[in-house]
């Protein structure tokens, strides 16, 4: 680090990204609490809300991760490390994005199985997609994971 502009930018990074992560890893804990005290029309209902309250929250976090780890990074040289670490940032941007239209998307599927809970079909498009949003869910984590050691890396 080179002078108090980076040490605010380190602080925010810290923060920033403790928020990313804890909001992350706190989500589980509620899901779990959330599917042990609701029915599963309350549950939808509260993902829902759930989900419009956190994003602005957690979104943010992550952007001011990302922009505040490539301000310290300023004037580094690119080599394999940087690159890694920028398409990582990459694909967990575009895993968010693709989370959050997925999560839309099943609010409504689940919406609609509770509106038609004989439909059997309709309940197994629900476990399928519940299947594929824990995969999603996991690979956010993992490449969450990832850009944290990048980062270390690249700034320790």
């Amino acid at each position: 680090m080179s002078g108090p502009a980076d040490t605010v930018w380190l602080i925010l990074l810290v923060v920033s990204v403790g928020a990313w992560l804890g909001g992350y890893l706190t989500m589980p804990v509620v899901a779990r609490a959330a599917s042990a005290t609701l029915t599963p029309q309350d549950r939808v209902a509260f993902f829902r809300a759930l989900g419009r309250a956190y994003l602005p929250v957690g979104g943010a976090a992550l952007a001011l991760a990302l922009v505040s780890g490539a301000a310290l990074l300023r004037g580094r040289r690119p080599d394999a490390l940087l690159v890694t670490t920028a398409l990582t940032a990459a694909a967990l941007v575009a895993a968010l994005a693709f989370g959050v239209v997925q999560a839309r998307r099943m609010t409504r599927l689940r919406q609609a199985a509770g509106a038609a809970p004989s439909d059997a079909a309709l309940r197994e498009r629900v476990g399928r997609g519940a299947k594929a949003a824990v995969m999603l869910r996991a690979l956010i984590g993992l490449l969450s994971l990832a850009l944290v050691v990048l980062g270390c890396l690249l700034l320790g």
